[in-house]
């Protein structure tokens, strides 16, 4: 099959590769698309340090990167219940930036029928860091206002939509490039933070889910309720460094008794992709796509949402 291997610390090539043994517990899936997050960019460059992270939970370096994937069950595995060959589904898997991916049937679901596979690509990482941050993380209750701060990004494409799911009233904070885009998703407020910063608003909001990274912990605490809630979701542009940090003072804080400052790393959940599914069905979500490639054209995709310019989620169609 053909896959985009990463051959050194920072090169993806395509090449023809062998496809995947398919386990007792395995779902191999021929795939019809994946979408690029800013974790496979950090995979990608983070260079001996994701290696060593990797090593430090033992878990094997695989060449094929990629994670989200969207397609049709080619085989199972003999413990397998839930697929069988010919299925459309969507999820997370491994090595997904080629042909065929493996993946374990608790992360995927049947992939919504008025969705393209593109769109439905979109929504492993991404929609499940939205869900998780504000319902489980930030505990956002119907009524309660949302912030979300880098609403045009991948991540916050799918928490606003979310976030009106839940029943929020939400306000949006992105660029000027992306105010239409926002907008489309219907959101309560729309700032643009180009024109406006949103910490000297003198508005409080019980949930903030900061996606965009761009300002301090101090000063997002400003725009808090006194019960509110700030969920990081990371840096999503900066070095590895950059983003571990932004991850690790969160857990320090809470070490001491901090409780407005919440950590936060999603974990993609068979009963939360199947949550999202409801709601693309229902048609409370729709994955908004800024580009898609080829599977030659991987490399380019990774570099672009790694610029941190993309709008909403960048897609790789593979059939």
């Amino acid at each position: 099959m053909k896959a985009v291997v990463q051959d050194s610390a920072d090169v993806l090539r395509l090449q023809e590769i062998q496809r995947p043994a398919v386990a007792g517990d395995d779902v191999l899936v021929r795939v019809h698309a994946a979408s690029v997050n800013a974790l496979d960019w950090h995979s990608i460059h983070g260079g001996r340090m994701v290696r060593l992270i990797g090593s430090m939970l033992r878990q094997p370096f695989n060449p094929v990167r990629g994670v989200d994937m969207a397609g049709t069950v080619e085989a199972v595995g003999e413990n397998v219940t839930l697929f069988r060959p010919g299925d459309e589904v969507f999820g997370t898997g491994r090595g997904t930036f080629a042909e065929y991916a493996p993946s374990r049937e608790q992360r995927l679901v049947a992939k919504p029928s008025q969705l393209t596979f593109a769109q439905a690509s979109t929504m492993g990482v991404a929609a499940v860091t939205a869900l998780q941050g504000l319902r489980d993380r930030g505990e956002l209750k119907p009524g309660q206002r949302a912030l979300i701060n880098g609403a045009g990004g991948g991540v916050g494409t799918f928490a606003v939509q979310i976030a009106k799911a839940l029943g929020a009233h939400v306000t949006a904070v992105t660029s000027t490039r992306n105010l239409d885009l926002v907008r489309s998703m219907d959101p309560d407020e729309v700032i643009d933070y180009t024109q406006e910063d949103v910490t000297k608003r003198g508005e409080r909001y019980d949930v903030v889910l900061d996606v965009a990274a761009n300002r301090s912990f101090s000063a997002m605490r400003r725009v808090l309720t006194p019960s509110g809630r700030l969920v990081v979701t990371g840096a999503a542009k900066g070095s590895m460094l950059a983003v571990m940090w932004r991850s690790i003072v969160p857990l320090v804080r809470k070490r001491f008794g901090n409780r407005w400052l919440v950590p936060f790393l999603a974990s993609v959940t068979h009963e939360d992709l199947l949550f999202l599914k409801e709601l693309a069905e229902a048609g409370k979500l729709r994955p908004v796509i800024d580009r898609e490639y080829s599977l030659g054209d991987a490399a380019e995709a990774v570099r672009y949402v790694g610029t941190g310019q993309a709008r909403a989620k960048v897609v790789i169609n593979i059939r």
